[in-house]
């Protein structure tokens, strides 16, 4: 039975942050993610997850300044020192929420030029050497650049190639069939051909990021089909109520209390 887990960062934001635990939970979901974690103390957010019964199911390391419009910094070579900072701040909180993978932000840059590339595959290697020390995996999540012009990886393809060439066993593809779908389209034929370096999952609608219960998206068929693939892992929900969160979950029904 697949896992959801709710993304408290567009989700439930009818409630303040730490009260949107509860609110979760209460919607029958068992796994939480959200973007970042770092304007919380890590014993807070711990608590919040002991408390209503969550599992932490994904988190990203610090991206820079988001406000201002950074969006990660793997591939940004000037920004080297920030990365490694980052890493010590991730475990805290990792170590505090019990989560198993973390996500890696590439950042804003030209799009595989080859010198970011060789810096890039650098920085993720030793940000998964670091976390295999903790037996946590790294997800990298190809995004599309109509959402964030400019993403360094924007690929599918490309990130599921740097991920076999890495050869690192807790190296792993963040599948966001959102992405996939206005990156490249055919959703399912990229599911089946890298299923095995998936770790982690995403799902909204397309075009509009809304709910997974309709649009150009054939929802049901893909959960039917990660299940038939066999697919273990979280499926996050990365995407932006219609409305109120509670009124748009007539689709999470079926899933309401399953932990995988």
């Amino acid at each position: 039975m697949l896992q959801f887990a709710a993304n408290l960062s567009f989700m439930f934001n009818e409630w303040d942050f730490m009260d949107r635990f509860a609110a979760a939970a209460d919607a029958g979901f068992t796994a939480v993610e959200y973007l970042f974690p770092y304007d919380f103390a890590p014993e807070a957010i711990a608590t919040a997850l002991q408390k209503n019964r969550l599992t932490q199911a994904l988190f990203n390391f610090y991206p820079g300044d988001f406000a201002g419009g950074d969006r990660g910094l793997a591939a940004l070579p000037a920004r080297e020192k920030d990365l490694t900072a980052s890493i010590a701040q991730a475990l805290i909180y990792a170590q505090a929420t019990g989560v198993k993978r973390l996500h890696l932000m590439a950042g804003l840059a030209e799009a595989q030029h080859p010198a970011l590339m060789t810096y890039y595959r650098h920085s993720v290697r030793r940000v998964a050497e670091a976390l295999a020390a903790h037996n946590l995996d790294l997800v990298l999540e190809p995004i599309n650049s109509r959402d964030i012009p400019g993403y360094f990886l924007n690929n599918v393809d490309v990130a599921a190639a740097l991920i076999k060439e890495a050869e690192l066993p807790n190296l792993k593809l963040q599948f966001d069939i959102y992405h996939c779908q206005i990156i490249h389209g055919d959703v399912t034929t990229r599911l089946r051909k890298y299923i095995d370096l998936t770790g982690h999952v995403q799902i909204a609608s397309v075009p509009s990021r809304h709910e997974p219960d309709g649009e150009e998206l054939n929802y049901p068929f893909l959960f039917a089909e990660l299940e038939r693939l066999g697919y273990a892992g979280f499926i996050g929900c990365e995407y932006r109520p219609r409305a109120q969160t509670l009124d748009g979950l007539a689709w999470f029904k079926p899933y309401a209390g399953t932990r995988a």
